[in-house]
């Protein structure tokens, strides 16, 4: 596996200009801020734009949680890419991320300094210090389920191949605020969220019923725990207890972009709607 890397201070544009280094020398794999992506796809990972705050987004960076180098490892061996292109922003931090994943230190390094004009990274620069807008080097409908109320915006970029005669390619990147963003917090009001959740819960066909709400909050995310009535002869109970659960998690963080941990969800009773008796 030969192995590329990219360098260059944060908002300096290095996402952005990812998937045209990749088009160029023909890598598929990308590794930026705790991801491993493949064209389209995040295929493991934990991105560092979704910790709280930015000492804990550079350690998810660099990939010092055991658990999650692990799983990028893991899916690494099974995809076992020709080549792949590793983003930090020295030689140093790259040299971390490949020990962390066990993998060859780069053949090639490329400078974003080198790459782009001064006056467009003094621009990127400015726009992230403004705005705290970041780049993420895959398409918008590929990101939303793991950016969940982050998405800002998408941006495409245009250029050709190395002959005249090679079609323009598309590329598109998304653009999402951190949680750890330096614009304010918001503060949403727990019974708003039980609001939310009793309203995604009554939504599934066969629940009567959302009630006992209680919402936890940890480092990792909120858990929530649930109790619903189920109509008697719904379906399988605990299939629809499953979609409610699955439903809720992804309903809520796009609705509030809070980060759910867990949705603990029990069903309390089964209503029997009795048969009205005919006159006679």
């Amino acid at each position: 596996m030969d192995v590329y890397a990219l360098i260059g201070p944060s908002g300096t544009g290095k996402s952005h200009h990812s998937l045209v280094i990749a088009y160029q020398e023909k890598i598929d794999y990308i590794i930026d801020d705790g991801l491993l992506i493949k064209g389209n796809r995040i295929l493991a990972g934990r991105s560092a734009k979704r910790e709280n705050t930015k000492m804990a987004a550079t350690k998810r960076a660099i990939f010092l949680d055991e658990e999650h180098a692990a799983q990028v490892k893991e899916k690494i061996r099974e995809e076992n890419p020709d080549s792949i292109l590793v983003l930090g922003i020295s030689e140093r931090m790259i040299r971390r991320i490949t020990a962390r994943l066990e993998m060859p230190f780069p053949v090639k390094i490329f400078d974003i300094r080198n790459l782009v004009p001064e006056k467009e990274i003094a621009k990127a620069q400015e726009i992230r210090k403004k705005e705290n807008r970041h780049a993420i080097p895959i398409p918008t409908f590929a990101i939303e389920k793991d950016f969940p109320g982050f998405f800002m915006d998408s941006i495409r970029a245009f250029f050709k191949g190395r002959t005249q005669e090679s079609a323009p390619r598309n590329l598109e990147h998304s653009i999402v605020r951190p949680i750890y963003s330096s614009l304010g917090n918001y503060y949403l009001h727990e019974n708003a969220v039980e609001q939310i959740i009793a309203f995604i819960a009554e939504q599934r066909k066969g629940i009567a019923r959302a009630r006992s709400i209680r919402l936890h909050s940890t480092g990792n995310g909120m858990i929530i725990y649930l109790q619903v009535d189920i109509h008697y002869g719904a379906g399988f109970i605990p299939s629809i207890l499953m979609e409610v659960q699955q439903e809720i998690k992804a309903g809520l963080e796009l609705l509030t972009g809070l980060q759910i941990a867990q949705v603990n969800i029990t069903a309390r009773r089964l209503i029997i709607h009795e048969k009205k008796k005919q006159k006679i």
